[in-house]
C-alpha cells in the first residue's frame, strides 16, 4: 500500500495537475491525471474505484469510489475541472500551491479540487471497517462547461444513496436551493445594401429593436408571474449581455446578434423557457420569415430545489451550526438529485474566490471541513 499524503501535500498534488474545461478545443484540457491521482488515493483507503469515459467530453472521465455495500448511504461529490485562468493577472503560478496570509493560493483550491483532499483527510481517522451503509465519492468531468459528467452519472443510476453533499465553496453553509441558467443567442438576418435606398435592403438592427422589445415583455412576464422569496433576487432574471450588428454607417445592416442570459427559479424547466422565447418572437418571425435564428450558446443548467424541512437539511444545518441558504449560481445538484437522494451543496471556501485571479482557500476552513465531513460520514454510514 502506498503512503497517503498529508493535507498540504494532497492540495499541492491536485493543484499541480491542470484540468481546465473550456468549450473551445484549444483551451480545453484532459482531467485524466486528476482522476488517476484520486483513484490511487481512494484505492489505498480500500475503496472500490470505477472510471467511466464521459460521452461528448473530448474523452474526459468520471470516477466513482465506493466503500461498503448495499443501497442507501452517503455520496460526496465534486468536479475535477477548473475554469481557465487570466494570464498575467495571477501573483503566482496558478498550478503551484502558495501559502501566504493564512491562505492557500492555486487554481482549484476552493473551486473545487481541494474538497477531495479534505474528504481524504477526514477518512483517515474514521473506522472504515465499521461502515454499515455505503460511502461513495464521485469526481466529475466538465462541470464548468457542459455538466456532461454529472448528467451521465445521473443517467446511469449506478448508485442509490440516501443523502448527498456537493462540496462547492459555500463557506460551509448548506445550500438547499439555487436558480438555473440558460444562455441563448438571437441572430437576425437582414439584407445589406446602400444606406441611401432603405427599400433595397432589410435592416437587421431595426428588426433586432423589435426583438428586444418583445424580450423585454417576456422579462416583465417572468418577474411578475414567478416568485420565490427565499432568493435575494426573488424572480427570474434576464440579461442582455452582448449585441453586435452592422459594419458601417452607410450600409444597411445585414446581420445583428444578441446574447442573453436567463436565470430561472426552481419549477421553470429550461425547455419551457426556450419555448417562451420562441413564442414571444413568433409574430416578428411571421412578419419577416426566416429572419430570426435562435440558438443555445452553451449547455444550460437546470434549477435545483431541495426541502428546508428534509431530515438531511435539518441535520446538516444542526451539525454545521448554521442556517440553510439559497444561492443564485448553478451547480451539479439538480443532476445528483436525480439519483433519488436528499441533496445539499456545501463546501469550504467562499464562492467570491471562485473564477477569480489568485483563487484561494482560507486556512480557517481546513479543520472545520475535516471535522464536519467526519461527522456527516459517521451519521450517514457508520452510526
Amino acid at each position: 500500500m502506498n503512503s497517503l499524503p498529508d493535507l498540504k501535500n494532497a492540495f499541492k498534488q491536485l493543484i499541480a495537475l491542470p484540468s481546465i474545461s473550456a468549450l473551445e478545443a484549444e483551451q480545453d484540457m484532459s482531467n485524466h491525471a486528476v482522476i488517476e491521482l484520486l483513484q490511487s488515493w481512494f484505492s489505498d483507503m480500500g475503496f472500490n474505484c470505477t472510471v467511466h469515459t464521459v460521452a461528448d467530453s473530448r474523452g474526459k472521465q468520471n470516477l466513482i469510489a465506493t466503500i461498503g455495500s448495499g443501497s442507501g448511504g452517503l455520496l460526496l461529490a465534486g468536479h475535477t475541472d477548473t475554469v481557465p485562468f487570466d494570464e498575467g493577472r495571477w501573483s503566482q503560478s496558478p498550478f503551484e500551491l502558495t501559502e501566504k496570509d493564512n491562505r492557500w493560493y492555486g487554481l482549484g483550491t476552493c473551486d473545487m479540487k481541494g474538497f477531495f483532499a479534505l474528504v481524504m483527510e477526514a477518512l483517515k481517522s474514521l473506522p472504515l471497517d465499521e461502515i454499515k451503509r455505503p460511502l461513495h465519492i464521485f469526481a466529475s468531468a466538465d462541470e464548468e462547461t457542459t455538466m456532461n459528467g454529472a448528467k451521465a452519472f445521473a443517467d446511469s443510476k449506478s448508485i442509490a444513496p440516501d443523502y448527498a453533499i456537493i462540496g462547492e465553496p459555500t463557506s460551509l453553509k448548506p445550500v438547499y436551493m439555487h436558480k438555473g441558467h440558460l444562455a441563448q443567442g438571437i441572430r437576425v438576418i437582414g439584407r445589406s445594401g446602400h444606406s441611401s435606398d432603405p427599400a433595397r435592403g432589410l435592416n437587421a438592427i431595426e428588426i433586432m429593436h423589435q426583438v428586444i422589445g418583445q424580450l423585454m415583455k417576456l422579462k416583465q412576464h417572468l418577474s411578475e408571474n414567478y416568485r420565490e422569496d427565499a432568493f435575494s433576487v426573488p424572480y427570474p432574471t434576464m440579461n442582455f449581455g452582448h449585441v453586435h450588428g452592422g459594419d458601417a454607417a452607410n450600409r444597411i445592416c445585414g446581420c445583428c446578434d444578441l446574447h442573453l442570459d436567463i436565470r430561472p427559479l426552481p419549477g421553470i424547466e429550461l425547455a419551457d423557457l426556450e419555448l417562451m422565447v420562441i413564442n414571444y418572437l413568433a409574430d416578428i418571425n411571421k412578419q419577416y420569415p426566416g429572419s430570426i435564428e435562435i440558438s443555445t450558446l452553451y449547455p444550460g443548467s437546470e434549477s435545483f430545489a431541495g426541502k428546508l424541512d428534509d431530515y438531511w437539511t435539518k441535520m446538516v444545518a444542526d451539525i454545521a451550526n448554521t442556517e440553510p441558504e439559497v444561492v443564485n449560481y448553478a451547480t451539479e445538484a439538480p443532476y445528483i438529485k436525480q439519483l433519488g437522494c436528499q441533496t445539499l451543496v456545501m463546501g469550504p471556501g467562499s464562492i467570491n474566490q471562485a473564477h477569480q485571479p489568485d483563487e484561494y482557500i482560507g486556512l480557517e476552513y481546513l479543520t472545520p471541513t475535516v471535522e464536519l465531513m467526519k461527522k456527516l460520514i459517521y451519521q450517514a454510514c457508520i452510526k
